[in-house]
């Protein structure tokens, strides 16, 4: 289906503002997500648009040049890379001749055809009708002024407009009520993880900065990661040993983007409680791209309004920015020098593996920080617990005498509270 896409630059007082997206990458977003959906894109364009109409957003003469050029391209649908209110898209539809969608609209086109799991499934569909039922209002107007009977009542327009705001009410309720059931299987998973309890290391960060690639490098996976806005969007989560012994789990979520529909960020909130329980968060950035620190920005606003942010969780987020084969080899050695002075940050390439045995000696050394340090004595006929020490903590210091060994380890609190429930008296503690 072929497409056109169009960006418009709206007046604004912010454009050189931290964080703002410069309307040629944005426009560049667009196509990559009009892509992801199989569309051809046949032609492009940031369109500045000074006095924004509240009936077609576009002034007349834009409309009048896009409907010839859409009907000389035979083009079916396209694509405006900003919201729009229900009577700008069917005043644009009836302009422009051919069916027009939103931002909104292909994002969740997007979803729609990359969910696979039923809870993913679930999530879509509710933030589709979250979507629908918004734009009810506008929907039936054909009909709304017919009146019959009494005064008092309304036309068929109005029937069918309570008619379908009902039904879709309806369904929205049970998938709630379906989710409520997944929510409730996940928060089992955890309490199942927290027995049992390996550290969780998230990955998150904006749509293909690479996340499910370094996902398949970390945990030797086979998670599809292609060079696509959106290729994943169920989460999976991989057990992984780092070289000291400690064994976490590692989750690949869902990719960020910018003015992410707040029916999605909804929708699949439960998912992304993921991140908000996670004991470290990787936030894996492309940083060959032009607009990198305000893709970060995009990424930092979501992490912030999930709650997790550095006065939630100080010093549990690391940088990962992936993606250092693309750049010149004189840029990478300037970054790399950069990077060797902070304690947050690493470079990577989660293609060839270049920096991944820092990451997972980074990750390793994060883990560690939160280690709790404790000393015990175990009886020499208590190998079991010199065992687990050794496979499940740091070992600091051992002194054996003549009756027994006393151990001062390094464990982690989850761990820690898993041994004293697993031994129980055994496990002598002398601080």
């Amino acid at each position: 289906m072929r497409a056109i896409v169009l960006h418009p630059r709206l007046p604004s007082k912010d454009e050189d503002t931290p964080g703002v997206r410069d309307p040629e990458a944005r426009l560049e977003e667009a196509v990559g997500l009009t892509a992801a959906i199989d569309l051809e894109t046949v032609h492009s364009e940031v369109l500045t648009v000074n006095r924004p109409r509240p009936s077609t957003l576009f002034g007349g003469g834009q409309i009048e040049r896009f409907q010839a050029l859409a009907e000389a391209m035979e083009v079916e649908v396209v694509v405006i890379d900003h919201a729009l209110t229900p009577v700008q898209q069917r005043n644009l539809e009836k302009g422009l001749n051919v069916k027009v969608i939103d931002r909104t609209q292909l994002i969740l086109e997007i979803f729609g055809a990359r969910a696979r799991t039923h809870e993913g499934r679930l999530q879509v569909e509710l933030a589709s009708l979250t979507f629908q039922r918004s734009r009810l209002v506008r929907s039936w107007t054909h009909l709304e002024r017919q009146r019959g009977g009494a005064g008092f009542l309304g036309g068929p327009g109005e029937r069918q407009l309570e008619l379908d705001r009902r039904l879709i009410g309806d369904r929205i309720t049970r998938i709630k009520r379906e989710l409520e059931e997944v929510k409730r299987t996940r928060e089992l998973h955890r309490e199942a993880r927290r027995r049992v309890p390996f550290p969780i290391v998230a990955l998150v960060g904006y749509t293909n900065a690479g996340k499910s690639t370094l996902f398949n490098k970390l945990s030797g996976a086979s998670v599809m990661a292609q060079d696509l806005l959106f290729a994943t969007l169920d989460p999976t989560m991989r057990r992984i040993d780092l070289p000291g012994g400690r064994t976490v789990i590692v989750s690949d979520t869902v990719g960020f983007i910018s003015d992410l529909p707040t029916h999605l960020v909804a929708a699949f909130r439960a998912t992304l409680e993921e991140v908000t329980e996670a004991d470290l968060v990787l936030h894996v950035r492309d940083i060959s791209h032009p607009d990198t620190e305000a893709q970060k920005h995009d990424v930092l606003a979501v992490l912030e309004d999930l709650g997790v942010d550095e006065t939630t969780r100080p010093g549990r987020m690391l940088d990962v920015l992936n993606k250092i084969d693309r750049l010149p080899e004189e840029r990478r050695i300037t970054l790399r020098n950069e990077v060797a002075r902070l304690n947050d940050t690493v470079c990577v390439s989660a293609v060839t593996g270049e920096g991944i045995a820092d990451l997972v000696k980074a990750i390793d050394g994060f883990l560690s920080a939160n280690h709790r340090v404790v000393t015990l004595h175990v009886d020499y006929a208590d190998g079991e617990i010199t065992a687990w020490l050794h496979s499940h903590g740091d070992i600091i210091d051992r002194i054996d005498d003549d009756t027994g060994s006393t151990i001062t380890v390094g464990l982690d609190p989850s761990t820690l509270a898993r041994a004293e429930k697993r031994f129980g008296e055994r496990f002598q503690r002398l601080n």
